[in-house]
């Protein structure tokens, strides 16, 4: 049975929660390897709508096992608030497992986060103020603080005062803040140590293990491609590794266990936050397509920007990632639409490029090249086969395939779980 890495291919928000869960029902495990409550994945289920933002979406499909993995941050207070809601909505969230290496984001990281971004004024990067970015630097600083902390008061409030040691000095000397009291913060953090306890694992081995005993999993990856932090639109990215490589680093599992790398893409484009965005409408076209596809941010409730295809960034996601299978979401948003511009290739400055550019000021600056194609008026909504689509709607899926070069295997033609067509298995 296969290893199935699902990434975001374009900047976030492509519809990844809709489709883990929708491997989920056929898989035993389903492991988040990055990221933490920064992002927000939605799935709907017959007529209960679930937003997730720090819980993988296998949580939500009876028999499969969510892991949080070790490239996770986690909020312990968001982490229990999710818990609770989903238990008074019914779901069984007993299986999930929490690996004892993930680290913590601690309150004086949140409060870093937001006075930082506000500290940049119009050089703001746009993020979530949830002190994701802190707490990933703690880690690159061999000063953060991790699950397994929880279970040594004393060393826990040894890494507390070695954290604020030089996080006071900027909270009150450079951003006018008071200083924040260790044993406050250690307090809180042990509250949380009892009851997740009886989650912390050794998840890596728990994976290894599974995988050699023929199990299927699935490695979600929060955020996307485009705000991977190397291979982004840096610094306008997010603080960890969110390509298919993440899902190694992030799990503990090797390389070579990996089967598939299956990219989600929206059949349009669209990003949040700042940063450049070559397709980008500022105009009806654009509100349209945020209308019709409910583009506001799961996590924060921002607008989302809202762009035709790219398929430039499909080939580069392509690329990065290794994808072997793209899933192609919210078709359905595009239907009344007489005609469809697609991105096929950049111009900057007189000079075509029809490959992501190697630098980020050429990509701030790219124009769009734009082929347009044939657009239709039929609901496609109840469509379940490549068939049931109209021809300019089948053509529209080709051109995109053959464009962005990697297989399109599922297609979404709704916000359920049942509105999916389905042209090649991704676990066959």
């Amino acid at each position: 049975m296969p290893a199935v890495v699902v990434v975001g291919a374009q900047w976030g928000d492509e519809g990844k929660g809709k489709a883990t869960d929708q491997l989920s029902s056929r898989v035993d495990y389903v492991v988040k390897f990055n990221g933490g409550n920064n992002a927000g994945h939605t799935v709907v289920v017959g007529d209960e709508k679930y937003a997730l933002h720090l819980l993988p979406s296998g949580i939500l499909s009876p028999g499969c096992v969510p892991v949080i993995g070790n490239g996770v941050v986690v909020d312990l207070s968001v982490l229990f608030e999710e818990i609770d809601g989903l238990t008074e909505r019914g779901v069984d969230t007993t299986g999930l497992l929490v690996s004892a290496s993930a680290h913590i984001i601690p309150p004086y990281n949140r409060t870093l986060d937001k006075v930082g971004e506000r500290f940049l004024g119009k050089r703001q990067i746009g993020t979530t103020g949830r002190g994701i970015g802190p707490t990933y630097a703690d880690k690159m600083s061999r000063v953060g603080l991790r699950i397994q902390d929880l279970f040594d008061a004393s060393i826990l409030r040894q890494k507390v005062e070695g954290a604020l040691t030089q996080k006071n000095q900027m909270l009150v000397k450079v951003f006018n803040r008071r200083a924040v009291d260790a044993g406050e913060v250690t307090e809180e953090l042990l509250s949380y140590a009892e009851r997740i306890r009886p989650m912390v694992a050794d998840t890596s081995l728990v994976l290894n293990r599974a995988l050699d005993e023929g199990r299927t999993v699935v490695f979600e990856a929060g955020q996307a491609t485009m705000l991977d932090v190397d291979h982004g639109t840096y610094p306008f990215v997010t603080s960890s590794s969110a390509t298919a490589a993440g899902a190694c680093t992030g799990s503990g599992v090797g390389p070579t266990r990996i089967d598939r790398v299956v990219g989600v893409v929206k059949a349009y484009t669209t990003r949040v936050g700042e940063g450049p965005f070559p397709t980008e409408l500022t105009d009806d076209a654009g509100e349209r397509l945020r209308a019709a596809g409910g583009e506001y941010g799961t996590t924060t409730g921002r607008p989302r920007r809202t762009g035709w295809y790219d398929a430039v960034v499909a080939r580069y996601a392509g690329r990065v990632n290794g994808l072997t299978d793209l899933v192609l979401t919210k078709l359905d948003v595009l239907t009344g639409l007489e005609r469809i511009p697609v991105c096929v290739a950049y111009d900057v400055e007189g000079t075509r490029h029809e490959e992501m550019p190697a630098d980020q000021s050429s990509f701030h600056h790219a124009t769009p090249v734009y082929e347009e194609l044939p657009g239709w008026a039929e609901d496609i909504s109840g469509a379940r086969t490549f068939e049931d689509l109209p021809v300019a709607a089948q053509r529209y899926v080709v051109a995109l395939e053959e464009l962005s070069g990697t297989r399109i295997s599922s297609i979404g033609v709704g916000p359920d779980r049942e509105a999916t067509i389905v042209r090649h298995d991704l676990l066959g």
